[in-house]
């Protein structure tokens, strides 16, 4: 029998070429490994907004701050260098993010994407860190389900952003016409809203944590009636009622991957601790001026604090960023992220 050897050389010669691929391919991921296993801590300076979106970090600004003082137990628990800035609002902390003098900030969902636009694109979600925090109260204890608001005014802040496009949502999805079923008087601030319910001229309110805290320390028999993160889940969509987010400036976290990678694990840790510690935690929290201890040790429980990244992140941010555009584009700085808003490893 006469055999082909030339066809079995260019057989042999491609098995020789994959393995060889193959050979380098996987030197190239363990390179990759070492070299990330190996890099150096990133310094990243960090902004918060006080109350839930900065309530999950506060065990870690904790160690932060005891490590630049020179305690040797809590720089160990640091993967990086860490400054933090709290801020009362928004604007305290955009013109230095937009500047690029903060590497990353905890702000509403919304305000993610607005700064996407307003940088060119050069912005980067990198966890979802607050669920929804929104809910309804009432001092009647009238309200049990969405159906029961019919008819009923409910006071509340927030007009012309999440909090109304989110209550508006639930409401149609629900079968009520908001302004005309439901009758909604929409106040400043928050502190509006407890002063209406403490002096009688509201029995129904729509108000976040931690308010909702303060004004059931000041309105005797104040319940929660729904809470609308889980009233948002009923409704079976691709998305989650979600608050906060962190976000980082690209430039920043260019070639920095690890290290992001890093702090997300860092960041998880703490909010794993405030969650699972409360009674510390709320003393850690009360001590940075985030929100008073005694107010955050009974709000905890409800302000849905998370870390929540890579695709399940993306998943559950685009879902309620769509629900957002279709409800007010403005909202969102006119349109929708590209993908590269979504941080991937």
């Amino acid at each position: 029998m006469k055999r082909d050897y030339s066809a079995v050389a260019r057989i042999l010669s491609v098995v020789l070429i994959l393995t060889l691929a193959l050979a380098v391919l996987a030197a190239c991921s363990i390179k990759k490994e070492k070299e990330e296993a190996t890099a150096a801590p990133a310094s990243f300076n960090i902004g918060a907004l006080k109350g839930p979106t900065s309530m999950g970090l506060a065990k870690l600004i904790h160690d932060a701050e005891a490590s630049q003082s020179g305690d040797e137990s809590a720089t160990a628990n640091l993967s990086n260098d860490y400054t933090f800035t709290l801020a009362g609002s928004p604007d305290e902390l955009t013109p230095a993010f937009i500047k690029g003098e903060l590497d990353m900030i905890c702000v509403p969902a919304n305000l993610a994407a607005v700064l996407y636009q307003k940088t060119g694109g050069d912005v980067r979600a990198l966890a979802v860190n607050t669920l929804g925090v929104l809910y309804i109260v009432d001092n009647d204890d009238s309200v049990h389900a969405v159906s029961d608001l019919k008819g009923k005014e409910i006071v509340a802040s927030g007009k012309g952003s999440t909090p109304e496009y989110a209550l508006n949502y639930i409401l149609t999805e629900n079968g009520l016409v908001p302004d005309k079923d439901v009758t909604i008087d929409w106040k400043s601030e928050h502190a509006e809203c407890v002063a209406a319910l403490a002096s009688g001229k509201a029995a129904v309110a729509m108000l976040p944590q931690p308010f909702v805290t303060v004004a059931q320390n000041k309105v005797d028999n104040l319940k929660i009636g729904l809470d609308l993160t889980k009233e948002w889940d009923k409704l079976d969509i691709e998305s989650s009622l979600i608050t906060g987010v962190i976000i980082a400036r690209a430039g920043n976290i260019e070639g920095k991957t690890a290290q992001v990678d890093s702090f997300l694990k860092d960041y998880a840790a703490s909010v794993e601790f405030v969650n699972g510690n409360i009674d510390e935690a709320s003393e850690i929290i009360g001590d940075l001026g985030i929100v008073d201890s005694n107010i955050a040790k009974k709000a905890i429980p409800y302000c849905n604090i998370v870390c929540i990244t890579g695709e399940e992140m993306n998943n559950m941010l685009a879902g309620y960023l769509e629900v957002l555009y279709r409800a007010n584009p403005a909202s969102l700085g006119g349109a929708l992220p590209g993908e590269n808003f979504y941080f991937k490893k």
